[in-house]
């Protein structure tokens, strides 16, 4: 049978679990280099750019520059989507717990 209770607890659990995910994507920090460490690029686990470190060597070669720019970015990026699918199935696998809103035994 369909419980409202433990559906409503549920959602308020989600809800819990989802600003806390935020709140540590903020301070999630996650850094890519290209180029043997001459262009580095860090963003937050949101996705934010929140450095760039370009080493002076490359302020005159500017498609070296471009080019390890972008790998770097291109690297920070997929670190980034890495760390969100890993946050959401840790959310999810913590949020199939012990509720089952339609009564019964757990599968499993």
């Amino acid at each position: 049978m369909f419980d409202a209770k433990q559906l409503g607890a549920m959602l308020g659990s989600m809800q819990d679990t989802i600003k806390d995910l935020q709140a540590r994507n903020e301070q999630t920090i996650l850094s890519a280099k290209s180029g043997g460490g001459l262009v580095s690029v860090s963003c937050n686990g949101n996705g934010e750019v929140i450095d760039i470190s370009i080493d002076d060597s490359l302020l005159e070669d500017k498609e070296s520059l471009q080019i390890l720019l972008m790998s770097a970015l291109n690297d920070v990026h997929k670190s980034v989507e890495n760390n969100r699918q890993s946050s959401a199935m840790d959310m999810f696998n913590g949020l199939g717990g012990d509720l089952n809103i339609f009564g019964g035994k757990p599968n499993g």
